[in-house]
Order: C-alpha cells, then structure tokens, then sequence
C-alpha cells in the first residue's frame, strides 16, 4: 500500500472558514480549494451526496467515498442511517489532522454521535495509519492511501461519494479510467454522485456504462451529476 504523501512543511494548515449555511469547512492550500462548498458545507453533503444517491432511503447502505477530507459527508450520513446499518469505506491520500476534524465539525449537531467521536479517537491515536472502527450498526474503514492505485471492491457499493478536489487540480480520479473503476465497485442499481458536472465526466460516466443525469445543484452550483448502474 502506498504510503499517505509526508505533508511538506512549507504548505500551510487548512484555515477553518464558515459557510453560508452557518457549518464550516477549511480551505486547502495545497490545491487552493475549499474542501466544501462556501454556500453551504452541510447543505452540499446532504444534497448532493445523501439524499442524490438516495442513502437516506436505502435499508442497508454501503458507502465508498473518494476523498474522506473532513468527514462532512461521512457526518450527514451518520444524521440520516441511524436504526440502520450502515458500510462506509473511504479513501484519503492527505489526512488532515484529528484537530481540524473536531473543529470543523463543532457546529454540527453530529459532533456527538458516537461513532463520529470514536473516528476522532482513532484519528488521534493512529496519527496518518489507517482508521478501522464498529460502533453499534456503524462500520468505519478510512484507507489513508492512493485511491487511483487501491484495489476497489467490485459490485460492492451501493453509492460511490466522488468528492475529491476539482478535476482542474485533481484530475486523477476524474480520468475514464478511474471512473470506470468505480462503476465496477457500484452493486446494480447502485449510484454514483458528484457535485461536478463537467461534461468530461459526464462522457466517462456514460463511458463506464452508468445512465448519468444532470440534477438542480444545491446553492452555488447550477447543475450537479448523479449516474446509476443499470439492473442486469
């Protein structure tokens, strides 16, 4: 497994910054990005990712994300699955470290679920290893490793969060080979969301054979894609 990249000293720490819709994010100096959306860090999770892949609905959901970055969507997930259980692997080659996770998420009622404080205790034990953790109906695998490189699980996944960086900055997991990948890790039926709607990822979308939609964007965004493996 290759090892999570060594934070180079000269970049700055993730600055915590508010949102419109009253949580917080951080903005990365490494890829001149905020982690979520300024209109609304919540807002996008929910929308775009929870309830656009129909997580919210589905009896036992199996999550695999792309990009962990500050636990925003792993949270609004926990808000949405209790009584249910829920699967979330995630993938992240740039951990931030367990301080920032606990601070971006003080305005979020989630803050206390005790899953998301057990992550935080691992999170800070483990320092850059992997997090492994079961609460009652949570089962939690965060890979701290190149998601481009890792082995995805096949016909696994009942939605795929595609959350990385801007395919401008981050262009590796937005390659038609990647995405292929994970429509490969998608169970029939599954869904994949992201918040971009480039058409260039429209078309490897379509290319790995999922039937791919444009869906109304939560504020600050016009359009954002949802793709579907087909039932054989």
């Amino acid at each position: 497994m290759p090892a999570p990249e060594i934070p180079d000293p000269q970049i700055a720490a993730p600055e915590v910054q508010p949102t419109a819709d009253g949580s917080l994010t951080a903005h990365s100096a490494r890829y001149g990005q905020s982690y979520g959306s300024r209109f609304g860090a919540v807002s996008q999770a929910r929308q775009v990712f929870v309830e656009g892949s129909g997580t919210h609905l589905h009896p036992s959901p199996r999550i695999l994300e792309v990009g962990f970055g500050l636990g925003q969507n792993f949270r609004a997930t926990l808000a949405v699955t209790a009584g249910r259980p829920l699967h979330y692997l995630a993938y992240e080659f740039d951990p931030v470290p367990a301080t920032l996770l606990r601070d971006v998420a003080t305005s979020d009622p989630l803050a206390a679920h005790p899953a998301w404080a057990a992550l935080l205790e691992v999170w800070n034990e483990n320092r850059g290893q992997p997090v492994q953790l079961e609460q009652p109906g949570v089962y939690v695998d965060i890979r701290l490793e190149d998601v481009t490189l890792a082995a995805l699980p096949r016909n696994w996944a009942s939605a795929v969060y595609l959350d990385g960086f801007s395919p401008d900055v981050n262009p590796e997991v937005w390659s038609p080979e990647f995405l292929g990948r994970l429509a490969d890790a998608l169970q029939a039926g599954g869904v994949l969301v992201t918040y971009s709607a480039a058409g260039h990822v429209r078309r490897g979308l379509q290319a790995a054979g999922l039937s791919v939609e444009r869906r109304p964007g939560p504020l600050g965004k016009r359009e954002v894609l949802r793709a579907v493996k087909r039932l054989p």
